[in-house]
């Protein structure tokens, strides 16, 4: 419980951090590319995640909310997107606002797909076994 309490503060600092090393002009001319990118790695992560759930019991409804669910991780992104910049790479601002965009773009999209698809794609089972839709 407490390491929640202090995630709670590090995650504040960390964005905070990182969204005031982006260069606003960079991260709008990085913009449609920088979307075709994300897009791209989202595929191939869902791809990965469908992969990786082929073994298991989940039925094919629960393996589609587990893709939608791995669209909005973006801690990794704020944590290594300033790394090529600190290191002086030449690209290093367009890596950072890619990043950043990244976390703008896939964590309002994944709550919202989240928030529509749970009740339509999973069903909560109750003590007795019986299954009822999720709330």
């Amino acid at each position: 419980m407490k390491f929640n309490k202090m995630w709670v503060f590090a995650e504040i600092f960390l964005f905070v951090l990182v969204g005031s090393q982006v260069n606003i002009t960079v991260a709008m001319d990085a913009g449609l590319k920088g979307l075709l990118v994300i897009f791209i790695g989202l595929l191939g992560r869902s791809l990965g995640v469908f992969v990786s759930t082929l073994g298991t019991n989940l039925n094919w409804k629960e393996r589609v909310f587990c893709m939608i669910a791995y669209i909005p991780k973006a801690t990794v992104q704020a944590a290594i997107g300033a790394i090529p910049l600190s290191l002086g790479i030449p690209s290093g601002d367009v890596i950072l606002a890619i990043a950043v965009l990244s976390i703008l773009v896939t964590a309002p999209l994944g709550a919202v797909l989240i928030k529509m698809s749970a009740n339509v794609l999973l069903e909560k089972e109750k003590v007795n076994n019986v299954k009822e839709k999720a709330v």
